[in-house]
């Protein structure tokens, strides 16, 4: 852990992770009613209905929030394991100091501004018509 994080900031941070996690895992379980991702998947993917291209837009919709609160969870607890740690608050590709005004933004990220951007960089872009 960094010494430039003070012990007030990471209870902070940390509080702010768990609320996130907790909101999150409710969000998930409303959503999927009690079953497995892939049993939610089936389920929705066996609905019929009239209009078929509503029903489709609906799925797409229904999988991609699923997807996006399954990829936000694992971010979050990959943050609280790094606090566990006590590596939290130090960017995973370089190991300077992330800044805690980008903490308090968004607690789960991983990387310093510095690295974020250049990761970005280096990914494909989409194609443009």
């Amino acid at each position: 852990m960094t010494d430039s994080i003070s012990q007030d900031d990471l209870k902070q941070l940390q509080l702010s992770l768990q609320t996130r996690r907790r909101q999150l895992a409710h969000q998930r379980d409303a959503q999927l009613g009690g079953q497995t991702r892939a049993e939610h998947a089936r389920d929705v993917l066996l609905q019929d209905g009239d209009d078929e291209t509503q029903r489709d837009a609906e799925r797409e919709v229904d999988f991609a929030r699923s997807d996006q609160d399954a990829v936000a969870l694992v971010k979050i607890d990959r943050a609280l394991q790094r606090l566990s740690l006590g590596s939290y608050g130090l960017c995973i590709a370089c190991g300077d100091a992330i800044a805690i005004e980008r903490l308090r933004l968004a607690p789960e990220v991983p990387r310093c501004v510095a690295c974020e951007a250049l990761l970005e960089r280096d990914m494909p872009k989409p194609a443009k018509l």
